[in-house]
């Protein structure tokens, strides 16, 4: 039996070592591993992708190693081939190791540039530092002979034509993020051995001891590629249902040949909203008034409930101010999809945790407990029988999923684990995993590392409130931080979003380059306003300051010239301000949806 799932994982495994040969004509892509032979010619005239041997490999061709191949993408130049340069161990789930991709490289089949136009050269550019821009977010996470899109459950109960399937075939396409730059190698079966699915997001793993017992503790993160992009620019769901900022994490632990899981998620308030950036600190949340919002909701909660069983809404966000109505409507669909399977909890979390009051988290632990109890974890024993199914699943959000969400699945995930290495004997009765000091430092640190991965692919900055995460407290320190990092979010959302948004677009095959495109979405007419009153208020600020330092005759004349100047800047401001949506930097590939 052990045999025969070894000679299926090896059937299923991807080619772990390549070289790349280059020639002005070919790419070839050799396999290295022991006793294989096969090699990928691609032709770069044609984009031709076929199989042949070693011998065919041309001698006067130029030779690099490669980890993996990313895919192909079409950009105004032609197609681009991405292949994974340089990669990094982090460590290995059940002796298969994962690797973190750290650098890439954009390989042109064009031998020259000289077929394009300025503005075609200027917009392949442009085009080629988005893919650079995706290239450069850490937590893109690679393994040739395991399937991480995919949790311990989900792969406990497949079929054995399943467990035969390439990784690629097999991969849960919401949480590979090269699959449009595979899907060439997709519609062939014979060349899949050299497709390799990556997943984004965050992985950590770490050998521990408590009582003298060793296991093994990994946090993985997946973030789907469906509804991809950064905070602001995309919020709620889509009409097929995906959710944004869609996050599934799995707490896994390995003892003795038993293995434990615990899953949760995270998404986006799953109906139909939208907080485009306007230059304000907090943009007010609109609800869309002109869709059906229950066809999408019903549709999110319908693909939860396939793929995990029932589902504990834990909603965060304020109950009072802008966020109000997105708590009301939330509260009210759920009630009106009247479905048994969904239950929901909303805590106002800055209000129970307001003035470090971080000890009433445990209120909603205290709520949680019984559900958690009942929707239990998975745990396979050393002879690979199943002893217990996770029944359901805990979805957490707040307004960006991020800072108080990570805090709650933190606490979640802890009191899964607690039951978990009890029961697996490594936990004595009675012992508490708070007490174990080095543990617990391990514990917290890495779901802060999780919670600022997260942050940084979302938001653009690590995640807020990690003090608390890492030390189990709020700190001084930890609120000048997350001061600092929202003056950088600020900053991002509103100047360089649009950009980012768009790189993300371009990646994931939301928007695809056309060569013979009259015209470039790129090149967006600015208004004499963006220019304009920038300029008009900058101007009148520096004479305002000039007229206080450099006193008039008189102190009449001299508030007089202060007051004018002050007035032109303030009102200026105040235009700037009131028409907002126009200077900040927004998405230019895909128009998002409009929102009343």
């Amino acid at each position: 039996m052990a045999a025969a799932a070894g000679a299926a994982a090896a059937a299923a495994a991807a080619y772990a070592s390549l070289k790349l040969h280059i020639t002005p004509e070919k790419f070839y892509v050799e396999a290295c591993d022991d006793g294989a032979d096969d090699v990928l010619a691609i032709d770069r005239v044609s984009t031709e992708v076929t199989l042949t041997v070693k011998k065919d490999v041309p001698p006067s061709a130029v030779t690099r190693p490669i980890y993996g191949i990313l895919g192909t993408i079409r950009l105004v130049a032609g197609t681009y081939l991405i292949v994974i340069t340089k990669k990094k161990k982090v460590g290995e789930i059940f002796s298969h190791a994962i690797w973190k991709a750290t650098d890439f490289d954009i390989l042109s089949y064009k031998k020259t540039m000289l077929h394009l136009t300025d503005i075609q050269l200027q917009d392949n550019k442009v085009f080629l530092s988005m893919l650079n821009h995706v290239l450069s977010v850490d937590g893109f996470y690679f393994s040739t002979t395991y399937d991480l899109t995919h949790t311990l459950q989900r792969l406990a109960n497949t079929s054995p034509e399943f467990q035969e399937m390439s990784l690629l075939e097999r991969a849960d396409p919401r949480f590979v993020w090269n699959g449009h730059l595979l899907r060439e190698f997709a519609a062939q079966p014979e060349i899949h051995r050299f497709a390799t699915p990556v997943m984004h997001g965050f992985i950590t793993m770490h050998s521990c001891s408590i009582n003298g017992k060793c296991f093994d503790w990994l946090l993985v993160s997946r973030r789907s590629c469906f509804r991809a992009g950064v905070r602001y620019y995309v919020r709620g769901i889509d009409s097929e249902g995906h959710a944004a900022n869609f996050v599934e994490t799995e707490q896994i632990v390995h003892y003795k040949g038993s293995k434990a899981s615990f899953v949760q998620t995270r998404g986006s308030i799953p109906f139909f909203w939208s907080q485009r950036p306007n230059l304000k600190y907090k943009p007010k949340p609109q609800i869309s008034k002109s869709v059906n919002h229950m066809d999408g909701f019903q549709r999110h909660f319908d693909s939860q409930i396939i793929s995990y069983g029932k589902q504990m809404v834990v909603n965060l966000v304020n109950q009072k101010g802008s966020e109000k109505p997105l708590e009301q409507t939330f509260a009210k669909m759920v009630n009106s999809m009247a479905n048994g399977m969904v239950r929901y909890v909303a805590f106002d979390f800055h209000k129970e945790c307001s003035r470090m009051r971080w000890d009433r988290l445990q209120i909603l632990m205290d709520q949680l407990a019984e559900q958690q109890d009942e929707f239990s974890y998975f745990l396979v024993d050393s002879d690979g029988n199943i002893v217990t199914q996770q029944e359901g699943i805990f979805r957490s959000n707040c307004m960006d999923c991020l800072d108080r969400t990570n805090v709650i699945q933190s606490l979640l995930a802890r009191r899964s684990l607690q039951a978990q290495l009890q029961r697996l004997g490594v936990l004595h009765v009675g012992q508490r995993i708070e007490e174990q000091a080095d543990f617990e430092k391990i514990y917290k640190n890495a779901w802060a590392d999780n919670a600022n991965a997260c942050a940084k692919q979302y938001a653009g900055t690590g995640a807020l409130k990690t003090d608390y995460t890492r030390t189990g407290k709020r700190t001084q320190w930890g609120l000048i931080m997350d001061g600092w990092n929202s003056l950088i979010r600020y900053y991002k959302n509103n100047f360089s979003d649009g950009f980012r948004q768009d790189a993300i677009d371009l990646f994931l095959g939301n928007y695809s380059v056309d060569e013979v495109e009259p015209a470039s979405p790129l090149h967006v007419k600015k208004d004499w306003k963006f220019l304009a009153l920038p300029i008009i208020m900058v101007v009148a600020f520096s004479m305002c300051i000039i007229c206080l330092l450099m006193a008039g005759e008189t102190w009449t004349e001299t508030l007089a010239y202060v007051l004018f100047w002050g007035s032109a800047s303030f009102g200026t401001f105040a235009i700037i301000l009131y028409n907002g949506k126009d200077f900040v930097d927004a998405p230019k590939l895909v128009q998002k949806e409009k929102m009343d």
